[in-house]
């Protein structure tokens, strides 16, 4: 039989948000703990996604954690290879590695409200724990759309986030779904090598040029020699995307004049007439994600590469129809159509204390209190919850908030003392939506005219954090006591076989 283990906190996923919980653990002093990772290796979505020309679109040294400078990015923005050696490295120097519990996928997680702690079923054993850390991610589960045909289709299909490298693509005719970061970067990649490219195109995004370049070796050995000059320039990054936080949130007005410089830059590029308007969105900038790329528009605008403006309707044996009617031979699909964002998969495998899953909680839609704890589910908080993403800066700078939530969160059950859980009311939790939303409906993400992945099934965008980033850490500071219930375990909880009642207090 598998063993059974208990620890304290419980840490789901080893991408930045859960391994930068794990080093908060351990600068806490806190030990027993460990970190289930369903893959082999850590890394998260910079572990799954490989696909050929993957990078990110945060300047590296804001890319990466305020306690983990890196001296050594080799580019203002660096690639996947670099950002998954720089995870790996973390892992190392913070002592990470004997926590971790490798190819254990959670399959389901149950709050034991008697105990007082949650019952974990992975892959390859159980757990149990006092308080759980959902670090999964939002861009860890593939989204591919149902696609009438599909199953019939007899040629290669992945996902980006699923790329396989057996697969040789010299030569052949590729179709790529879909036009978002993934895709701006795949087709620059593959295109020299394909036979032909088709882009089926929903909804151009709008690209801006990528300030790329390496990084100096004398830079490189300046910030080695004077660590405070590389927090110095993470500052001067910091700073200049805080600035630029109005415009996305109260004034997208302001946004026109970014507008006429990413139309220029189609027009540097293609100068196609008929392409340049297909390639031309027709909704407010930033919207949608901002997307970076120098090789995007000359790519496309080479004579192996058609662009199909319009989804994907339907799939007949090797034949793709888009909703245009056009028809297209091809030898493989690549899918580039994002993930399950305000649906992800993991809701559906935690189990609260009324017995009902997180994703049923959810069904009207993702809510929390700043954006860490949902009602229903105590001692249970998530990295990157609801409303904590950022439309034009660095992620790592909300998982740090929200590391600083976690730590505080930790304190105050040591300072309870006993067996003791903290439960969010969830009247804190409306509250604190109903001020999200309504801040929300001033920004170019609600007003801006688009479809984007950031609004849920209802429309409301439950991804998004409408403010700055310095804002988000001054919310997630220390916990309000007074948002929350206590819950006490009975004191013959760990004797008895029946199920008394746990009793209730209020917390002031």
């Amino acid at each position: 039989m598998a063993k059974h283990e208990h620890v304290r906190v419980a840490v789901i996923g080893s991408g930045f948000g859960g391994l930068g919980a794990a080093v908060r653990l351990r600068r806490e002093g806190i030990t027993d703990f460990v970190v289930l990772e369903r893959a082999d290796s850590v890394g998260g979505t910079w572990r799954d996604n490989s696909y050929p020309g993957c990078a990110c679109d945060v300047p590296s040294h804001l890319y990466s954690f305020s306690f983990a400078p890196n001296p050594d990015w080799p580019r203002t923005f660096s690639g996947q290879r670099h950002i998954r050696a720089y995870l790996e490295h973390v892992t190392d120097i913070f002592g990470i590695r004997p926590h971790l519990r490798l190819n254990h996928e959670v399959l389901r997680m149950e709050w034991d409200a008697d105990a007082l702690r949650w019952e974990i079923e992975t892959s390859s054993g159980s757990f149990s724990a006092e308080v759980v850390v959902s670090a999964t991610g939002p861009l860890s589960d593939p989204r591919i759309p149902d696609v009438p045909g599909l199953d019939g289709f007899p040629g290669k299909v992945f996902h980006s986030a699923r790329w396989d490298h057996d697969y040789d693509l010299t030569g052949k005719r590729v179709a790529m779904i879909g036009t978002g970061a993934s895709a701006i970067q795949i087709v620059p990649a593959i295109q020299p090598r394909v036979r032909s490219l088709t882009l089926f195109q929903r909804t151009p995004p709008w690209v801006m040029p990528r300030m790329d370049r390496n990084i100096t070796g004398a830079e490189r050995r300046l910030h080695r020699a004077l660590p405070f000059t590389a927090t110095l320039r993470r500052g001067l990054l910091w700073g200049i995307r805080e600035l630029q936080v109005g415009a996305f949130t109260k004034h997208p007005g302001e946004l026109g004049l970014v507008e006429k410089l990413a139309k220029a830059n189609i027009a540097r590029a293609v100068k196609d007439p008929a392409l340049r308007a297909k390639l031309t969105p027709s909704y407010r900038i930033g919207c949608k994600r901002i997307l970076l790329s120098n090789t995007y528009y000359p790519a496309v605008a080479q004579p192996n590469v058609d662009v199909v403006a319009s989804g994907l309707r339907e799939v007949r044996g090797s034949t793709l129809v888009g909703a245009d009617g056009s028809e297209t031979e091809v030898d493989a699909i690549v899918f580039g159509t994002g993930f399950h964002v305000t649906d992800m998969p993991i809701a559906e495998r935690v189990f609260g204390a009324d017995g009902h899953s997180l994703a049923d909680a959810w069904k009207d839609g993702m809510e929390s209190l700043r954006g860490a704890t949902a009602a229903g589910f105590p001692n249970w908080m998530t990295i990157i919850g609801p409303n904590t993403g950022l439309g034009n800066s660095s992620m790592i700078l909300m998982i740090e908030s929200q590391l600083n939530y976690l730590a505080d969160y930790l304190r105050q059950l040591n300072v309870l003392g006993g067996r003791a859980a903290l439960a969010v009311r969830p009247s804190a939790v409306h509250a604190w939506n109903r001020k999200v939303q309504t801040r929300m409906e001033r920004t170019v993400w609600k007003s801006g005219g688009c479809d984007s992945w950031y609004l849920d099934a209802n429309g409301r965008n439950t991804t998004l954090w409408p403010g700055t980033t310095g804002e988000f850490r001054r919310e997630t500071r220390q916990v309000d006591l007074s948002e929350y219930e206590v819950l006490r375990a009975p004191r013959t909880a760990s004797t008895t076989t029946s199920r008394p009642p746990r009793t209730k207090e209020t917390a002031q």
